[in-house]
């Protein structure tokens, strides 16, 4: 029997894509809604929900699957970082994966970032690039967010090291300083490169999407691994096997 899903935020970008990919995985749309929309009422049919929605409408989803007992599929960025964390424990009360990128792409690009930030040090200056197209309405992306999380674990840095930008008169830069930089423009579907710039050599990561279907393949692969998991927050490190 397929899967079915509840579609949040479907007539969004993300939300289009997922739907068009469905079939394809084996995944039946069982409801699609939108802001305005009655979640509660759409809950019911589906066996795991789906999220690209807006962040002020995490919460209300996260308490109302949790009543009903399922699980959850997040892609939602722009959470503020305190936000962020209330919604987790709250998320773990059901099967909930939780990823800012389902690219398979992606989730290799942080393995390898964390492997890199372990390898190189603080001996190697950390920067982030990300662009994306002019309609994105939060910064810095969550795949960025994410890398920095990883480089800030492995170098054992609380959110004080990071620098949003330049601009005057900045000083050297400090050793620990992590920083990160936001692009806008165009149709960009999502650009992310990690440099990591040492004296002499510098390691650039990058990974460039051109079609939103490998972020809902990733989704939908989510949702097929999730159902009968015991509750928590999962990643697609975790979906993947890479964690």
């Amino acid at each position: 029997m397929a899967l079915s899903i509840l579609l949040n935020g479907a007539r969004g970008r993300m939300g289009a894509a997922v739907a068009a990919a469905a079939p394809g995985m084996g995944v039946t749309v069982a409801a699609s809604i939108d802001q305005g929309d009655d979640l509660a009422a759409a809950l019911g049919s589906a066996d795991v929900v789906v999220d690209f929605s807006s962040a002020k409408a995490t919460r209300a989803l996260l308490e109302l699957a949790a009543q009903k007992g399922k699980p959850v599929v997040i892609g939602t960025t722009g959470h503020a970082p305190e936000e962020k964390k209330a919604l987790l424990a709250l998320a773990a009360r059901v099967p909930c994966v939780w990823s800012g990128n389902y690219s398979v792409g992606v989730n290799l690009l942080f393995a390898l970032t964390r492997r890199a930030s372990r390898t190189l040090g603080e001996d190697y200056d950390a920067e982030i690039l990300e662009m994306h197209h002019r309609m994105k309405v939060d910064a810095p992306s969550g795949t960025a967010a994410r890398l920095v999380e990883i480089i800030l674990e492995e170098r054992k840095l609380d959110r004080g090291a990071l620098r949003h930008g330049r601009e005057g008169i900045t000083g050297e830069r400090p050793r620990s300083e992590v920083g990160i930089h936001s692009l806008r423009g165009g149709d960009v579907i999502g650009d992310h490169t990690v440099i990591f710039a040492g004296k002499g050599e510098r390691l650039e990561l990058t990974h460039r999407a051109s079609d939103r279907t490998v972020f809902a393949n990733g989704a939908l692969r989510a949702a097929l691994w999730v159902v009968g998991k015991k509750p928590g927050v999962y990643d697609m490190q975790d979906v993947l096997g890479l964690s």
